[in-house]
């Protein structure tokens, strides 16, 4: 299964720096860089005034480090990421006794511990780096500078680490006391005015506005977080600071390219911040350039060798951009790691399938439900039933499918005679398919299992739609409509909208807009009109709604638009990009048949006959075409296929 992260919807090239390395102990970890934890500094004073210090010292060297090739130094950020698994500790306790099993748990090859002590108006501070596989101390470090002025010793502690540390982005110490304060504070109010005070103490100080344009964002207030971020730009800025500052406007602005040219300059600046990559990694998944991101993740995973997301993603991005070895080995590693986990096992059989390896991708569902029977609800069943249907072995698809359809019966699932209707469909019994689910749908309607009769009659006019039967379309999604209560009512009125009479594809588009009006509905108005302009065969029209699309949808949502594209690109002659569009296979989802998979499966072996057979590879058409015949069985389609295939 893979764990989304989100897209941006950007193109972006893998970015190289070579810089002098830092020393730090003499020898790095496995992936040659340093992955150093700095933890929280303890006050050995008798102050207690300047705890904040202790903040203040493990920030300043950790930003100290970002731009260091050879170094990656965890930030705050990522180290409290895991505060949930391990437990929330107070936010002035020491970092030696409250952040270690952070510090591990991100897989940090050294940590430095830290103290401090102010005395007669001067700060003297030590720094003890740690190699926690041998639990030795490797460096002691000291430094000293006036109270009043605490960078000046922790700019000395970095420079010690690595002689290309650069300067802590300001020299205001109360915009630095403000600034900690606000990132350690729990209550969103007090952090609000901390961060603010830091800002309005020194404009030019990058990070404070980062931070609260953040918190304004996740407020739902854009409109101030964008004022915040745009005073900040206004000013003078170090590199890193003022890239970080651009993605986040870009973000907020919904710029796709801006958001491109400040991802590459943040990598520069920062050059080993698995956050950067992965994003990176997310954006390039977006547009489908799977090479990058497979290099990305490969450069989030140097920072972060153990994190079994970065190995799950790079399975993924490495299996699309056609680099069956590089995901197959990320996924055994992230097996290793977790090895009573089903999710590995789940995404080799992902990976195998896309690449159309279809028994070995069967095997390693099964290996995941053997693993954990809960896993995905046992959908791991489906899959590999998919899996061998595929393969056109229907009989043997049918046991794993009782697998499944048992599976759900035991937990309960009162929906489990729909799954059963599905499964006829999709494996080419099209009319029993359609009686099950008629049968279900009229019982459901008038028993306990009302509040799912919606999403059955759903699924029934989406079907009429397939089979050319709008009238019967528009008579299932009325009683869809009539029964629907949010959520199901959005799937209601798309069943309604398909049901509706051909039209031409301007009429369609205004049918679209009284649908979805709203401009964040956009992404669903399109993918709705291109259905509705597929079924009536506009397909040039529909060419032009869902190649932008595409373009900006990963695959790894779920929604196979690549299928429904290479569709209408091959119906207007563009047989090159339909080639690409079909060389995966669609990855199932666990949950049983997606409601309007119809459109894509089985058709998509049609389509790849049709390319087989303009490539002259007649014995490869046939194959495909006598699949597609099988799965699309009894009740064929009404949408041309057959007398094609039959050609």
């Amino acid at each position: 299964m893979f764990y989304r992260t989100a897209a941006l919807a950007l193109s972006l090239t893998v970015i190289s720096c070579s810089r002098r390395p830092a020393e730090i102990s003499g020898e790095r970890g496995v992936s040659g860089i340093e992955r150093l934890a700095v933890l929280r500094f303890e006050n050995l004073g008798a102050d207690v005034s300047t705890d904040w210090m202790g903040r203040a010292f493990s920030q300043a060297i950790t930003r100290d480090l970002a731009g260091v090739v050879s170094v990656y130094a965890i930030s705050f950020e990522n180290l409290h990421s895991r505060d949930a698994a391990f437990g929330a500790q107070p936010a002035a306790a020491p970092g030696i006794s409250a952040e270690r099993s952070l510090a591990l748990a991100a897989g940090a090859n050294r940590i430095g511990y830290g103290d401090y002590a102010v005395r007669g108006g001067a700060v003297e501070a030590r720094l003890t780096i740690e190699d926690p596989q041998t639990q030795k101390m490797v460096r002691v470090l000291t430094a000293s500078g006036p109270a009043n002025n605490i960078l000046e010793a922790a700019d000395s502690l970095a420079r010690a680490l690595s002689r290309d540390a650069a300067p802590y982005p300001t020299r205001n110490q109360p915009a630095l006391e403000a600034y900690v304060k606000g990132l350690e504070s729990a209550n969103a109010g007090d952090r609000a005015r901390y961060l603010e005070e830091a800002v309005t103490t020194d404009p030019d100080f990058g990070p404070p506005s980062f931070l609260l344009a953040q918190l304004k964002a996740l407020q739902q207030d854009p409109t101030g977080a964008r004022a915040v971020l745009d005073q900040a730009l206004s000013r003078k800025m170090p590199a890193l600071e003022n890239a970080r500052l651009s993605f986040l406007a870009a973000r907020l602005r919904g710029d796709a390219a801006a958001v491109s040219q400040s991802l590459v300059r943040w990598s520069r600046a920062s050059p080993n911040d698995p956050e950067v990559w992965t994003a990176i990694a997310a954006d390039a998944m977006a547009r489908h350039q799977y090479q990058q991101a497979a290099a990305a993740n490969q450069k989030a995973l140097a920072a972060q060798p153990d994190d079994v997301n970065l190995l799950n993603q790079l399975g993924y991005s490495a299996a699309y951009a056609g680099q069956f070895d590089t995901a197959m080995s990320a996924l055994q590693r992230y097996q290793a790691l977790r090895p009573s986990d089903a999710n590995p096992l789940d995404s080799m059989g992902d990976v195998n399938l896309l690449l159309g390896r279809l028994r070995e991708a069967e095997n390693f569902y099964l290996q995941a439900v053997k693993r954990d029977r809960s896993f995905l609800n046992g959908g791991d069943y489906f899959k590999a039933a998919m899996a061998r249907l595929m393969s056109g072995d229907v009989a043997g698809a049918d046991v794993l499918a009782k697998q499944f359809a048992d599976a759900r019966a035991a937990a309960r699932d009162p929906l489990v005679n729909f799954q059963r209707a599905e499964w006829s469909w999709i494996s080419g019994r099209r009319r029993e398919g359609y009686q099950q689910m008629q049968a279900f749908a009229e019982n459901a309607a008038n028993g306990p299992a009302r509040p799912a009769a919606p999403e059955v009659y759903t699924q029934l006019a989406i079907w009429s739609v397939a089979l050319g039967d709008r009238p019967r379309a528009a008579e299932m999604a009325q009683k869809a409509s009539a029964l629907s209560v949010p959520p199901l009512s959005n799937l209601a009125a798309i069943a309604t909208f398909l049901a509706q009479p051909s039209a031409p594809a301007s009429e369609w588009m205004l049918r679209a807009d009284r649908l979805f009006p709203q401009a964040a509905q956009e992404h669903q108005r399109n993918v709705v009109l291109a259905y509705a302009l597929l079924a009536d065969k506009q397909f040039a029209e529909a060419s032009k709604v869902l190649d932008p699309e595409f373009e900006r949808t990963p695959v790894t949502t779920g929604e196979d638009l690549q299928f429904l594209l290479a569709w209408a690109d091959l119906e207007t002659g563009k047989r090159a990009e339909a080639a690409v569009l079909l060389r995966f296979n669609p990855i199932p989802a666990a949950t049983g048949v997606r409601p309007l998979a119809v459109f894509e499966f089985p058709r998509l072996f049609y389509l790849r006959g049709r390319l087989a057979a303009a490539s002259g590879n007649n014995e490869q058409a046939q194959a495909d075409y006598k699949l597609f015949e099988k799965l699309s069985g009894d009740e064929p389609l009404m949408w041309g296929e057959e007398a094609a295939a039959n050609q």
